[in-house]
């Protein structure tokens, strides 16, 4: 693995290898681009670092969400680029050149599927697999003009892929359309349990109040949208029992502990090169006690009963996917923090519930795409995607997104 290929770095450099597909089927005609997390019979599995890749044998077997839309017609067209063990949110790997985001390229694509946002917003792949552990399908998504759908966890089986941290890591795709979308979410999803009409959307003010101020004009447009289309949200103050803060540390700590459960013995075994950032991050996991762990578990599940609560049978929670549009690459490291912070206070809600959420790209900033969230019941991806369609049904999007 010696870097990346093609326009917008979206991809790895590596030896092609024929990977079957079906000649025909729903996806037949379509282009997969898969993120390097997720096993691909023949290919190593690199997760976004260079000595992960040399001590990884070539998988024998692809994984099975993969497989599945390889087994609908879609052909393989390569491997994109991971963030590091995908434990970052701008797609910036301190050991690739970055991926180029194709609708606002003065800004990231974000991550950790920064390569795959890339590979469909360039129009070099229709679908491309991603992975959503805090937000990882939902950030790119909104940066890049797509559609990102993070899913009810465990409802598509992640054999085969790298795990961050299991009881957040969830199975995600990009497309750019919502037909592409939708054949691909029945294909993986099947049948929604989640069987009642989602038809209550609400609105929560302290996540209204998490947008940046230049984005403030364009998100209250894209509400004003959404109610003409579903109705106006009912804007509810319904205050949790812990606070806005208080869940996104819970997140944090979580969500970091798992990642160094799963990988900290690889990475204290020898000399790993992490990045700074993801390496940091690895050390808050690890100084994080059972005691603590113990209360935000029990955080945790509060939390996700009081949602449910919330939401009921029919509701759905209307957001800001993330604060604004994706921040410029050449931001500085303050500013990436600020940014991501007020990023995880957002995409902490379907993480901690471990309910699905869907961002569909009706917004812009200052040229760049700005997505708006639903946020619905467990088991409700296909009726989530359904009024993203609708929503989209409605919205004069600009063509193209590439600049």
């Amino acid at each position: 693995m010696t870097g990346t290929h093609g326009p917008y770095n979206a991809f790895l450099d590596l030896p092609q290898m024929p990977v079957a597909h079906a000649e025909s089927g729903p996806l037949a005609g379509l282009r997969l681009a898969v993120k390097d997390i997720y096993d691909v019979a023949g290919y190593r599995t690199g997760c976004g670092n260079p000595r992960k890749f040399v001590e990884s044998d070539a998988a024998s077997r692809t994984a099975p969400a993969v497989r599945a839309i390889l087994d609908a017609g879609a052909r393989f067209v390569g491997k994109t680029q991971t963030d590091e063990l995908a434990f970052a949110l701008f797609g910036q790997n301190a050991h690739f050149p970055f991926p180029v985001n194709p609708a606002a390229p003065d800004r990231v694509t974000g991550g950790s599927s920064s390569g795959s946002a890339a590979a469909v917003a360039g129009r070099l792949a229709d679908i491309a697999t991603g992975s959503d552990t805090g937000g990882s399908i939902r950030a790119p998504a909104s940066f890049c003009g797509l559609i990102g759908l993070r899913t009810t966890h465990g409802r598509i089986a992640l054999d085969g892929t790298m795990q961050l941290a299991p009881s957040f890591d969830t199975f995600g795709w990009f497309a750019d359309d919502i037909e592409t979308y939708e054949t691909t979410g029945r294909l993986l999803l099947g049948r929604d349990p989640h069987q009642h009409s989602l038809d209550r959307p609400i609105s929560l003010t302290w996540l209204d109040e998490m947008v940046d101020h230049p984005a403030l004009a364009e998100y209250a447009g894209m509400k004003v949208l959404a109610g003409a289309v579903f109705g106006t949200p009912a804007t509810s103050t319904s205050s949790f029992s812990s606070s806005p803060d208080e869940l996104y540390w819970c997140f944090r700590r979580l969500q970091a502990r798992e990642a160094w459960g799963v990988h900290g013995e690889w990475i204290t075994s020898g000399e790993r090169d992490l990045g700074p950032g993801v390496e940091a991050r690895f050390g808050f996991g690890r100084a994080v006690d059972d005691r603590t762990a113990q209360a935000e578990q029990v955080r945790r599940l509060t939390f996700r009963s009081e949602l449910s609560a919330l939401l009921g049978k029919d509701g759905f929670l209307v957001l800001p996917t993330v604060p604004g549009p994706a921040p410029y690459v050449d931001s500085t490291p303050e500013q990436f923090q600020s940014y991501r912070e007020r990023a995880l206070h957002l995409l902490c809600f379907a993480g901690l519930s471990g309910f699905p959420q869907i961002t569909v790209p009706i917004g812009s900033v200052a040229g760049a795409p700005f997505g708006l969230s639903l946020l619905g019941p467990s088991g409700s991806d296909i009726a989530l995607i359904r009024l993203g369609r609708k929503l989209l049904a409605q919205h004069k999007r600009p063509e193209p997104w590439t600049h």
